[in-house]
């Protein structure tokens, strides 16, 4: 990997963006190798849960805007590429069986912040700077505004976006868009011990769990009963205990 870490606590797997000097800015390859990494963690049967990090000062600073000046109309193959790309890295999270947890200090903003909200639990720094800047520099929030939109209010949603002012880590928290908030030297550990502890479930109960929640969470009432009923179904033939 050219600018992704991989590392491993028995059976949760870390991945660290390792673009420090860019404060972790996602450029194409660091794109496309943080999606090909999260999928193969996936298919991977020793892996039970991650841990998504950033080296140095950051956890992500958003879209590396250096590509932007090759990304253009008389190129529109290479600017569908690239968005399509980026669509597929924000839904991955969803889509997987495994559980993932961000550790999130210094900068998440723009793509950075969403990519921090898509993971499936959020630990954050008390001096975090998260938010959503693009206005500042004359470009859009696009993508990261699907999952923003579905885990806090409109109004605090658009306010985010629309004011692009950031939030530290209990402003984070008190719009519900992370779980811990905790000094900047404790978040790694604290990500680790959480998955940790999802990592020592059953595979089959904790997969099916993240699976129902996803789907039950876009759903009417009754569709979401649904999925519930069918997991309950399912629940029948998991073993008692700790999986394997």
């Amino acid at each position: 990997m050219q600018h992704l870490l991989i590392d491993h606590r028995g059976a949760v797997r870390i991945l660290t963006l390792d673009r420090p000097e860019k404060h972790n800015a996602l450029n194409t390859v660091l794109t496309q190798e943080l999606l090909d990494s999260l999928r193969a963690a996936d298919a991977d049967p020793t892996v039970h849960a991650l841990v998504l990090t950033g080296a140095g000062k950051s956890f992500c600073a958003g879209a590396d805007t250096t590509e932007f000046s090759a990304l253009t109309p008389q190129d529109p193959a290479a600017v569908t590429a690239r968005a399509d790309l980026t669509t597929a890295l924000h839904l991955v999270f969803s889509q997987m069986s495994k559980p993932v947890v961000s550790a999130v200090r210094g900068n998440a903003l723009g793509g950075g912040a969403g990519l921090a909200i898509a993971c499936d639990l959020c630990v954050m720094s008390e001096t975090v700077r998260f938010g959503y800047p693009e206005l500042r520099h004359g470009i859009v929030a696009a993508v990261v505004m699907a999952n923003l939109v579905r885990q806090v209010g409109r109004k605090q949603a658009f306010e985010l976006v629309a004011m692009a002012e950031p939030l530290d880590g209990h402003g984070a928290r008190a719009l519900g868009l992370c779980n811990r908030v905790v000094p900047d030297g404790e978040v790694l550990g604290v990500a680790l011990d959480m998955a940790q502890t999802m990592a020592g479930w059953n595979p089959l109960a904790m997969a099916t769990t993240k699976r129902s929640f996803h789907r039950a969470a876009d759903l009417a009432l009754g569709q979401a009963l649904e999925v519930g009923r069918d997991a309950n179904v399912m629940m029948r033939g998991f073993r008692q205990g700790k999986g394997g």
